[in-house]
């Protein structure tokens, strides 16, 4: 194996290409590559994020910067945290793509004792709930600092997957079933786990740090504070309403009182 920093020539090489940043940085590391650079190759996306530059999802980036075929790519769901998966501890990865072919391909890839693996063919929305996954923990975080308990924090995850059912409806209409672990297991497992960025800056902003001091005192990036402005844009383009966004928007790029703030969305479950 041979380690290189020429993104390009180490894509030239390779038949499958894993990308793995955070989304917000995703846009830069890509944008001198050449439109045929990923012609004839699978490219996955381990990013659970929105490209802030477009407003979209990788995979639909990736579609219309580079001309790429839904059947070359793929998208790995979780719920997975990486710590886990280090102390190899049984988890579950959905791989998503065009092509069931594909998705088999890199399912077999990754199976191992420890990790299992299923395929679907919701290229899209398997991306968007991992996105709105993270937003929805940062809220979680958020309402554990204000005070909140467990029995409020199954009623705000209830409600954020029939909101994040809504969203998917509207966006990406398809057969699916939103209770799959990719769904709804990467939600609860993101809003709950100790792992969690998102929920651990959440609950820093809850109780009453500063967004950027959150940001600053976090080791690893929060991808929910990004996806959050992002998926404000494309709601408001789409027209639907999604109280549970709206209030992580305003809270986190807004200034508004989180404790005021959440009392409002409580109002509109």
């Amino acid at each position: 194996m041979n380690i290189t920093t020429d993104l390009e020539a180490a894509i030239a090489s390779a038949d499958l290409v894993i990308l793995a940043i955070p989304s917000a940085f995703l846009y830069q590391q890509l944008e001198t590559l050449p439109v045929t650079c990923f012609e004839g190759k699978y490219v996955a996306s381990a990013i659970k994020g929105v490209i802030p530059q477009t407003f979209e999802v990788v995979g639909a980036f990736l579609k219309n910067r580079f001309n790429m075929p839904e059947k070359d790519l793929l998208v790995i769901g979780g719920p997975c945290h990486a710590e886990e998966v280090a102390l190899e501890k049984l988890s579950f990865l959905t791989i998503a793509s065009g092509s069931e072919g594909s998705a088999r391909k890199l399912a077999e890839i990754l199976e191992s004792r420890y990790l299992k693996t299923t395929i679907s063919l919701d290229l899209y929305g398997t991306e968007y709930a991992a996105v709105l996954k993270n937003v929805y923990a940062i809220a979680s975080g958020i309402c554990h600092g204000l005070g909140y308990g467990d029995n409020f924090q199954a009623v705000l995850m209830t409600f954020a997957v029939k909101e994040m059912d809504f969203f998917l409806a509207t966006c990406s209409p398809m057969e699916r079933d939103v209770n799959d672990h990719v769904y709804l297991g990467d939600l609860l497992v993101t809003a709950y786990s100790q792992f969690s960025r998102n929920r651990t800056f959440g609950m820093m902003v809850g109780k009453g740090y500063s967004v950027k001091f959150a940001q600053m005192e976090m080791n690893m990036i929060a991808e929910g504070y990004y996806a959050t402005r992002s998926m404000h844009e494309i709601v408001k383009n789409l027209q639907v309403t999604m109280p549970i966004l709206e209030a992580m928007y305003q809270i986190l790029y807004e200034g508004a009182v989180p404790k005021k703030v959440v009392e409002r969305m409580i109002e509109d479950f």
